[in-house]
């Protein structure tokens, strides 16, 4: 865990305050914009450039948990985001979208951390990585039809677009450059650990060119933000006890149960964010909720490591 990811989520409100700063340039204002598209392509491309892809098959060597955390993050997890968005954002769309957004991408990298803190199947929570963003990329355009088709805020042909521009391209780059340097693998690691801190400060500048652009409107919008704090905060809570109930009744060892729990509770907001940011650039309350999300969630997994650690700590003794 570099310097970086351990400060990501201050980078991240840093970047929203200097996004709004220099937004009262009108200059800066007025082309921020053309700034977007590029940066989250490039930060996609090097997020997806790390993660091994063509080992998805190791997923599959623990059928029961790789069935269970699939179900649980593409079934179950999907319907309960839908009906926390009905309940406390049904009158906003914007919000509404921007959760479900959030909600349905699970984590594809420092749920690992979490997970190693504590002490969970590092190994296994590696394995159902590249299936949990393959599994990602093809849903999330489906869940905002299913759960969001009626709101009016999404134009098929604008999604479809957004998603073979921000997520389809830059994972088949990501794909082929690993397939050219499958013989190489000296020159990838090298390149790797040169890259691992680009996708961090790439999706930073989007985020200040996208509150330069549309800060004034955010602003003016702020106290809608309290009103995901409920949906989120209950979101970790229920998703919790879900993992933690089916991780004992399906008799899993306490390092997979602590897994299992990680990998169902961390979510993707970088992906997310990337096509709210393509998707929706008329709706920026959507990319707001996926920026406050991170705010709210690493705080919240870093409590719920504390609790996974005391719980089995106990169970032991």
């Amino acid at each position: 865990m570099n310097l970086f990811e351990k400060l990501y989520t201050l980078i991240i409100f840093v970047a929203v305050i200097i996004g709004i700063s220099i937004g009262q340039v009108e200059l800066i204002r007025d082309n921020a914009e053309s700034f977007i598209v590029p940066l989250l392509v490039a930060m996609l491309y090097i997020t997806f450039l790390q993660i091994p892809i063509e080992e998805i098959k190791k997923a599959f060597k623990n059928i029961k948990f790789t069935y269970t955390s699939v179900t649980i993050n593409f079934v179950w997890t999907p319907i309960l985001a839908w009906l926390l968005a009905i309940i406390f954002l049904g009158d906003n769309p914007a919000l509404y979208i921007g959760f479900i957004m959030l909600m349905v991408t699970p984590c594809t990298d420092w749920y690992l951390i979490f997970t190693g803190i504590a002490k969970g199947n590092v190994t296994l929570s590696t394995a159902i990585l590249p299936l949990n963003l393959i599994l990602q990329v093809i849903l999330l355009p489906i869940y905002l039809l299913i759960f969001g088709g009626t709101t009016g805020v999404i134009q098929l042909s604008f999604l479809i677009e957004s998603v073979l521009v921000v997520l389809f391209i830059p994972l088949v780059l990501a794909v082929l450059t690993n397939t050219l340097l499958k013989k190489r693998e000296p020159l990838r690691e090298k390149l790797l650990s040169r890259f691992s801190v680009l996708p961090i400060l790439f999706l930073s500048l989007a985020i200040v060119a996208m509150f330069a652009t549309q800060g004034q409107l955010l602003l003016s919008n702020l106290d809608l933000m309290w009103k995901i704090t409920i949906p989120i905060l209950l979101f970790f809570i229920i998703n919790f006890i879900i993992g933690q109930k089916i991780g004992a009744l399906l008799n899993f060892s306490t390092k997979d149960k602590t897994s299992l729990s990680l990998t169902t509770l961390a979510r993707n907001s970088p992906i997310a964010l990337a096509i709210a940011m393509t998707a929706f650039p008329d709706q920026p309350l959507i990319a707001l909720t996926l920026v406050i999300g991170p705010l709210l969630e690493l705080p919240i997994l870093a409590v719920i490591t504390q609790l996974l650690l005391f719980k089995n700590r106990n169970a032991v003794h």
